[in-house]
């Protein structure tokens, strides 16, 4: 639609199987509300299959623009919910200013927000469970009383997020790994068998005749022929 302020793209198994990682283009130009996502057993409580850890990589950003990721403060749970009903959640945020390369892993239960005007990847755990916390005024549902019980609202200090450099691996499970490359050999430990997400961030990367630029994300076998061009960078998750 012309007047969409939020692009979202989902990369999803043509088959009926639920593939354990979702990888998802975003373009904001709009902020994202401040939501929460449960951990595994929060979720499995309330008859889901799983709870949903992410990460994202950022492509691309205006110049100041910004995420939140967790609060400034240890926010009790009585804190956190009157917080999100007044809005003053907004400024209880840490707010950070984002570059193109810059990685941030988000745990389960961490407070968290993308602003206006960033073009990020991101790759998570197969699973669609978001609790609003706030959205800026925006006539839509929020979801207090489950977000409040799922979050642990606490300043940010995962080790795994920085500025990510090529050949390195910034995720190292439980629910997924993930490597930034500019060859796929550069990519030190693959599974002998099943699935491997790539995506494309510049040049081209074929696999079995099928060829993927930044924009796209193959999911194929891990032992399938995979090549990159000389100007290729990618994603690689498995």
């Amino acid at each position: 639609m012309s007047d969409r302020r939020v692009g979202e793209i989902w990369y999803t198994a043509e088959t009926k199987e639920r593939l354990p990682i979702l990888v998802k283009w975003l373009f904001t130009s709009e902020r994202l509300s401040i939501q929460v996502h449960p951990d595994d057993a929060n979720a499995r409580a309330r008859g889901m299959p799983s709870g949903k850890e992410e990460c994202w990589y950022i492509v691309d950003a205006e110049p100041g623009a910004l995420v939140g990721i967790g609060t400034k403060r240890r926010l009790s749970s009585a804190e956190l919910y009157a917080a999100s009903l007044s809005g003053e959640i907004e400024g209880l945020m840490d707010w950070k200013k984002v570059s193109a390369g810059d990685y941030f892993y988000i745990p389960a239960g961490t407070v968290h927000a993308i602003g206006a005007g960033i073009h990020l990847v991101e790759v998570q755990q197969y699973a669609d469970i978001t609790y609003r916390l706030y959205d800026y005024g925006r006539d839509r549902e929020l979801h207090l009383d489950d977000g409040v019980v799922a979050s642990t609202a606490t300043p940010y200090t995962d080790i795994r997020s920085g500025h990510a450099e090529t050949g390195t691996q910034l995720v190292d499970g439980p629910h997924f790994r993930l490597w930034l490359v500019s060859d796929i050999n550069e990519v030190k430990v693959l599974r002998s068998s099943g699935n491997i997400w790539i995506i494309p961030l510049s040049g081209q990367v074929q696999t079995d005749g099928e060829v993927a630029a930044k924009g796209d994300c193959i999911v194929t076998s891990v032992l399938a022929k995979i090549t990159f061009s000389s100007d290729a960078k990618a994603l690689v998750a498995f």
